[in-house]
């Protein structure tokens, strides 16, 4: 699921990436939405925000939202560092890194306690930067391994392409390209499935846990790594017995 690269990677491998990672997305957005009031998936809506308090000359609500903005850039940095380094050495392990950290994050944040948040509003804006930092990194994360296949925490583009390539089932007449197209058309399926169900458990789940919703997401992430390394080590006692028979 994370290790594949290039000719390696299979469709099988970006549909296990695709619905784990969209499900953390969705949870943390929805997090986000109801803790702090703020998008942590994308910024597409802050830039908007951006400039309308820039019009009416709210320069420090103008800068807290160029603010978010900068720190999904910077996650996606630090993403995309870290895993050019790692990959000088161990590329096979290059994702492990910035999912930790993501997912350490998130413990930290979901154990912070709602009423100190409640009291203190440049938390808030603490909270906001630090989601949208670690959904920065998890995009590039998702990315880079995936070859740009997959994109896990917004969904204008994935509706964009979603829509071209429904448009196409109705040209397409070879095999070959139909059945391309179908597995693109699921992919895409399965990412905006899995964030809507991330969303709507996430908000159910607020009600009574609030911020520690977040150890839901902090949780599928220790579940695909253990996944990853559990299938890694059975494929390769696998390959040893084969060598020796």
């Amino acid at each position: 699921m994370f290790r594949h690269k290039g000719k390696k990677r299979t469709y099988s491998h970006n549909l296990k990436l695709a619905s784990i990672l969209s499900c953390v997305a969705g949870l943390v957005n929805i997090t986000g939405v109801l803790a702090v009031n703020t998008l942590t998936t994308n910024v597409t809506g802050h830039f908007a925000f951006f400039s309308e308090q820039l019009f009416l000359k709210n320069y420090r609500m103008a800068f807290m939202y160029l603010l978010y903005i900068l720190f999904f850039l910077i996650g996606a940095f630090i993403s995309g560092l870290i895993m050019e380094w790692a990959s000088q050495y161990r590329s096979h392990n290059s994702y492990i890194i910035p999912i930790s950290i993501e997912t350490v994050i998130m413990l930290i944040v979901g154990f912070t306690p709602i009423l100190l948040l409640r009291s203190d509003p440049s938390l808030s804006i603490i909270i906001s930067s630090v989601l949208l930092f670690v959904m920065g990194m998890q995009n590039a994360l998702v990315t880079k391994i995936s070859q740009s296949v997959v994109r896990t925490t917004h969904l204008t583009g994935l509706f964009t392409d979603l829509g071209i390539e429904l448009s196409q089932v109705f040209f397409y007449r070879e095999k070959g390209e139909k059945t391309r197209l179908h597995k693109s058309i699921f992919l895409k399926l399965i990412i905006i499935s899995c964030f809507f169900l991330g969303g709507i458990i996430g908000g159910f789940t607020f009600q009574h846990f609030e911020l520690k919703t977040l150890l839901l997401p902090a949780g599928l992430l220790v579940f695909a790594l253990w996944y990853d390394h559990i299938l890694f080590r059975y494929y390769h006692l696998k390959r040893r017995f084969r060598h020796h028979d």
